[in-house]
């Protein structure tokens, strides 16, 4: 096979805040090698819906025009934008209609991959609920043992209406939990081996992209970015990463996740293959691999 290994069939969903820490954008460098990718959703939005216009200019340069992207919900944030002045102006601003591409989509079974808050599958499913039936959701978001006690896992966090709307309507949700994911194993640094390729004068444009983002969040906030996302599409896709397990969680009213036996039924991540998980990524963002197959 090629870079990319997936089961094949459903159509895929990605739901995603690119645009503030890079993981979400190397997520969606992943997904676009996949045939199934179907529709991307921008959340969080910046004005102007500049992350769908990120997301745009990604699939384009991706060699993916043919994948719709929507702009989805603004919650008013504008603190986590790595992507300034990174869109020329000859990319358009994205259809904002939600609900209608969702439904273009959701003929039949899908995987939706939720990168960012839950807000945009909250509007569907208080909007169309019996959809809930029909979208396999693994979503990036909650922990049990947050690193900080007083506050929500981040995609939480930043909406937890929307979380308790999802996890009122969603069908047995698979969660990846900040507890599998928040570990320097996952983490792309400053000069690593993937971020010298990507930002490698000689690599496609796609790339410099890439590189371009990673420098400014580099410089705003982290000299590295933890893989959350791309490890959450991994197991939206059943590739044998991270191992699950059958839960009743409940969140608080900050969004702070815990069990209950009279709580959802979820599947909730546990141990992951650290090792296996970040050869497979490694091949997806080598450039040279996916010149390999294109």
């Amino acid at each position: 096979m090629g870079p990319h290994t997936a089961t094949p069939g459903l159509p895929v969903v990605i739901d995603t805040d690119a645009g503030g820490d890079p993981d979400d954008a190397l997520a969606l460098v992943a997904a676009a090698g996949l045939p199934e990718l179907a529709l991307v959703l921008t959340g969080d939005e910046l004005p102007g819906g500049y992350r769908a216009r990120f997301v745009r200019l990604l699939l384009d340069l991706l060699g993916r025009p043919e994948v719709p992207v929507v702009a989805g919900r603004d919650l008013g944030n504008t603190r986590l934008n790595c992507v300034r002045d990174l869109v020329p102006d000859t990319v358009p601003a994205q259809s904002g209609e939600l609900l209608a591409a969702v439904e273009a989509v959701c003929t039949g079974g899908v995987r939706w991959v939720g990168l960012g808050p839950m807000s945009n599958l909250a509007d569907v499913l208080t909007a169309r609920p019996g959809l809930a039936e029909r979208i396999r959701l693994t979503q990036m978001g909650g922990a049990l043992h947050y690193r900080d006690p007083s506050r929500a896992e981040h995609n939480v966090r930043v909406d937890p209406a929307a979380a308790h709307t999802v996890l009122a309507l969603a069908h047995r949700p698979r969660l990846v939990l900040s507890d599998t994911t928040f570990t320097p194993e996952l983490e792309i640094r400053v000069a690593s081996a993937t971020h010298r390729r990507l930002a490698d004068p000689a690599a496609p444009a796609w790339a410099g992209l890439l590189a371009a983002h990673l420098a400014q969040w580099f410089t705003d906030f982290h000299p590295g970015t933890i893989q959350h996302d791309a490890l959450t599409l991994s197991a939206a896709l059943e590739l044998p990463f991270v191992g699950f397990t059958a839960e009743r969680v409940v969140l608080d009213e900050l969004g702070r996740m815990s069990r209950s036996g009279r709580g959802t039924p979820v599947e909730l991540s546990g141990p992951a293959d650290h090792h296996a998980f970040l050869d497979w990524l490694d091949r997806q963002l080598d450039p040279a691999a996916r010149a390999e197959v294109a």
